[in-house]
């Protein structure tokens, strides 16, 4: 599995062996959080996390949910 140079959140990031939007968070350490993401300005719904592939050069948007009151 190729590289894949992302920019997530503002940030530039390589990130290798992930494939899809499921492997990604769990690189990121986020799997069990409650999050949004944001592919090139559009939503990726939760439901196409273990299928939606990544590509090269993709800019996510991670928004983690805080709770709170």
């Amino acid at each position: 599995m190729s590289q894949l140079n992302l920019q997530i959140n503002g940030e530039a990031k390589s990130v290798a062996g992930v494939a899809t939007f499921a492997e990604l968070i769990d690189a990121l350490a986020l799997t069990g959080k409650r999050i949004a993401i944001e592919r090139n300005g559009e939503i990726v719904p939760r439901s196409r996390y273990a299928e939606a592939r990544l590509a090269d050069g993709d800019v996510l948007e991670i928004v983690v949910a805080v709770g709170g009151g």
